[in-house]
């Protein structure tokens, strides 16, 4: 639960979630609950766009700049099997045994939450369109002693068609979204004026 003091810093991945995402034929978006991602151990994300200046009277005279949301990876211990059948779409055949095929082309979409710790409070975010590739496969033999070796899964993050990236946790959250981010992926209220 946040309280009234403000994080000076950020640190610590920790509470990775995905949430399946479907689209209605009626064009609204809805969300499975969340499911737990287990050994976080680090996400880079780059911002995707452009900023493109126009150019008038000798200087720059207005700009656009484009948000195409993000890319970057998710690093993990070992990616869970719902994962690798849900969203990397792997099937388990009748012996338990996970089978990839080239013929699985169309992406599942989904939403990617997780959070910092802060020195106050989390701060929680949620990714509302992503989308992850199959990981490398690699390893190491074993030597005086055991590293292990962890597994990464390239993530894009798209935004909605509505135009929906990304949102976090801020100062003035309230307790009740604070405490129930993990419950059901977080839809927007009417936006404030951000003072």
């Amino acid at each position: 639960m946040p309280n009234n003091k403000k994080n000076k810093v950020k640190y610590n991945l920790k509470n990775v979630h995905a949430a399946i995402l479907t689209k209605g034929d009626d064009g609204t978006f809805t969300y499975a609950v969340p499911r737990a991602i287990p050994g976080a151990v680090s996400l880079s994300l780059d911002a995707e766009g452009d900023s493109s200046p126009f150019y008038a009277d000798g200087i720059v005279y207005f700009r656009t700049s484009a948000n195409n949301g993000y890319s970057g990876d998710l690093e993990l211990a070992l990616i869970p099997e719902w994962f690798r059948t849900d969203v990397l779409q792997e099937t388990r055949d009748s012996n338990g045994v996970l089978i990839e095929r080239s013929d699985n082309t169309e992406s599942v979409y989904f939403a990617l939450l997780f959070e910092f710790d802060g020195d106050q409070n989390a701060i929680r975010h949620v990714l509302y369109n992503c989308t992850a590739a199959r990981p490398t496969i690699s390893s190491q033999t074993k030597e005086e002693s055991i590293e292990p070796v962890t597994e990464t899964l390239s993530l894009t993050a798209d935004p909605r068609e509505d135009g929906l990236v990304k949102s976090r946790t801020g100062d003035t959250t309230t307790a009740a979204i604070y405490d129930g981010w993990y419950d059901a992926v977080y839809v927007p209220a009417a936006e404030g004026n951000g003072d």
